[in-house]
C-alpha cells in the first residue's frame, strides 16, 4: 500500500480513490452527502501562518517576519526528551521543539535549532504561545475584551500589525 500525505487540497481525491464504488441502487436513502468546503478544509488544516513581532535577522542582515508552523506529532513532542542538549539544559526543550514544527521563516525553509537560538526572546515567547494555541486549541484566535467599552470580540494572533485587519 502506497502512503500519501493528506492535505486539505487532496483529501477528497484520496477518499474517493480508497472508497469502494457504490452502485446507485445500493445507496442509502437520506440527505445528500456534504460537499467538502471551507469548513471541512479548516478541520483538516495542519499548517498555520504567523508573523513574528520582531522578526528573525539572518547573517546577511535580512529580517524575516512571516512564517508557518505545522501541527506537532507525538514524535515531535517525544524527540526533545532524548536530545542531549535538553538533558543538559531543560530550558532548551522549546528551542528543539519549535525547530521541528516551524516549516519556514521568510525564505528560510531549513529551520533548525541554530536559527531558533538566534531569535529574539519576544519572538520565542510569541512562537511558544502560538504553538500552544494551535496544538491545544486548534486555532489562532483569542477572545478579548476592550478595556474602554468592555465589548468582547475575537482577534487572530497569527499575525498582522496592530490596527490592521
Amino acid at each position: 500500500m502506497r502512503r500519501r500525505t493528506v492535505t486539505a487540497g487532496n483529501l477528497e481525491e484520496i477518499l474517493q480513490a480508497t472508497a469502494p464504488a457504490a452502485k446507485a441502487d445500493e445507496q442509502a436513502p437520506g440527505p445528500p452527502a456534504a460537499v467538502p468546503g471551507a469548513a471541512q478544509e479548516q478541520a483538516w488544516r495542519t499548517e498555520f501562518e504567523f508573523e513574528l513581532p520582531r522578526g528573525y535577522l539572518d547573517e546577511a542582515g535580512t529580517v524575516h517576519r512571516h512564517g508557518a508552523m505545522r501541527l506537532a506529532t507525538a514524535r515531535d513532542e517525544l524527540r526533545p526528551q532524548i536530545d542531549l542538549r535538553v538533558k543538559e539544559n531543560p530550558a532548551y526543550l522549546s528551542v528543539v521543539l519549535l525547530s521541528q514544527v516551524i516549516t519556514r521563516i521568510g525564505a528560510i525553509t531549513d529551520v533548525h535549532a541554530g536559527i531558533v537560538e538566534r531569535m529574539y526572546a519576544t519572538d520565542i515567547a510569541f512562537l511558544q504561545d502560538f504553538y500552544r494555541r494551535v496544538n491545544s486549541e486548534g486555532h489562532t484566535r483569542a477572545a478579548v475584551t476592550c478595556p474602554h467599552c468592555e465589548g468582547g470580540f475575537e482577534v487572530d494572533l497569527s499575525g498582522g500589525r496592530l490596527g490592521e485587519s
